[in-house]
């Protein structure tokens, strides 16, 4: 079988939307993005959907020493999810992981700050909400925000990426009312392996895409000419 690779993210994000197109002009709909990766590829689903775009802001808990390896994830409001068991295993001490929670959770509150200034949080209560991440490896930080979520009394929480190992599906799927993933290779070796272009996405790209998708929605929530002459 073979698998797509996408060009880049906003390349990735184009083929999720179609996946999600059942979403479309939906006015109970919001899409959230995991930052920073998420949000070129949420803004081609949000943009595809006509649909709201916002964050959610999500740290990994890395491993003291082998921070790409995730022992758990945090997200705002307090929601944190902890692999208790491989902390046993690596014999990880909890003033360690009180460590690294504390810096994550520095960073989690800056970039809130940074991409959202004086927005608001959106309102989840009763909408379909859709997280969008450009991969999905363990799927520890997407559970983490799956529950952060549920949080809010959503009605329906989707959670969507372009490419996804197997094992976070399954773990996703336990935790989500659907996982919409387009390519599940089963020889994953990391998200950045199925982009041409997995440059990092910066800060400044991440305002600005939240910055045209607020000015977008703005616009179609203006009076139509067609609606003022009725």
């Amino acid at each position: 079988m073979s698998f797509e690779f996408f060009r880049n993210r906003e390349h990735a994000g184009r083929a999720l939307a179609q996946e999600l197109a059942i979403y479309a002009m939906r006015p109970d709909v919001t899409v959230l993005a995991l930052p920073r990766g998420g949000v070129p590829v949420a803004y081609e689903v949000a943009t595809a959907l006509q649909a709201p775009l916002d964050v959610l802001v999500v740290r990994k808990l890395g491993v003291p020493g082998h921070e790409e390896y995730a022992m758990g994830a945090i997200a705002g409001g307090g929601e944190q999810v902890l692999d208790n068991g491989l902390v046993r295993e690596l014999g990880i001490g909890v003033d360690a992981v009180d460590e690294v929670v504390r810096n994550e959770r520095h960073e989690l509150e800056r970039r809130e700050r940074a991409y959202r200034g004086n927005r608001a949080a959106p309102d989840l209560h009763g909408r379909i909400v859709i997280l969008v991440d450009d991969g999905l490896a363990t799927g520890a930080t997407m559970r983490v925000a799956v529950r952060a979520v549920r949080r809010h009394a959503p009605t329906r929480v989707v959670v969507a990426a372009p490419v996804a190992s197997p094992e976070a599906c399954t773990l996703l799927q336990g935790e989500a009312d659907d996982v919409v993933c387009p390519e599940v290779p089963d020889a994953f070796l990391g998200v950045g392996r199925w982009y041409l272009d997995f440059s990092q996405t910066s800060d400044e790209e991440v305002c600005r895409l939240l910055d045209e998708a607020e000015a977008e929605a703005r616009r179609l929530r203006a009076p139509q000419p067609e609606d003022l002459a009725r």
